[in-house]
């Protein structure tokens, strides 16, 4: 599988050669879906609470006499059919959302993301990407000069310059090859890859 070797200035150079094992699948959307969906369930941190009618603060006063009121029959304000009353089947803090998902499932999808966006063109390959000095600005310049506006860039490596740098640019994130997620695969329009994390990459998906 021949990838594309973007160069600074934006023009596409002399391909390089990829593992078919991990760059030439075929699509299994279901799968991407389940990964995708299970990345962000295990991202939920669970803290949502509700009160049932035992923790709302009420009276336990009787509202009105059981009979002669022509009113329905009534116990205590806390009931769940009153307004500001308990749930019935309140949300707790320890609700776990979590997706399990095997290795095998989770790499199999990873394949098929970064072989579809090979397939697509929108999967791009650098020789290297530094910058001299901690400048969102220069890295804005930089990603401008190659002809990308949405895009993730995995390395084998980021320095502090990259980092700090990219914290301040909503449309372009850079992370190391054992970090990069389905989630973010997907939604970046381009994927740049360091030569160097290539190799990274076909080990940890092999």
């Amino acid at each position: 599988m021949e990838l594309k070797l973007l160069e600074a200035n934006g023009k596409i150079g002399e391909a390089i050669t990829a593992s078919a094992e991990v760059f030439e699948r075929e699509y299994n959307e279901a799968l991407v879906h389940q990964i995708v969906v299970a990345y962000q369930a295990n991202a939920r941190s669970g803290n949502r609470a509700q009160k049932d009618r035992e923790q709302v603060h009420h009276t336990t006063k009787k509202p009105w006499k059981q009979k002669g009121t022509g009113r329905a029959r009534a116990g205590m304000s806390s009931s769940p059919l009153w307004r500001g009353g308990g749930r019935i089947f309140p949300n707790s803090p320890e609700e776990n959302f979590s997706h399990k998902v095997n290795k095998k499932m989770y790499r199999a999808g990873m394949r098929s993301i970064f072989s579809q966006l090979a397939r697509e063109g929108r999967l791009n390959v650098v020789d290297s990407f530094n910058l001299e000095a901690p400048k969102t600005k220069l890295l804005a310049e930089k990603v401008k000069a190659m002809g990308l506006d949405s895009v993730l860039i995995i390395l084998d490596k980021v320095d502090e310059n990259l980092y700090l740098a990219a914290r301040n640019l909503h449309k372009v994130s850079i992370v190391e090859a054992q970090h990069a997620d389905p989630l973010s695969l997907v939604h970046f329009q381009n994927i740049l890859v360091g030569k160097a994390a290539i190799a990274q990459i076909e080990e940890m998906l092999k």
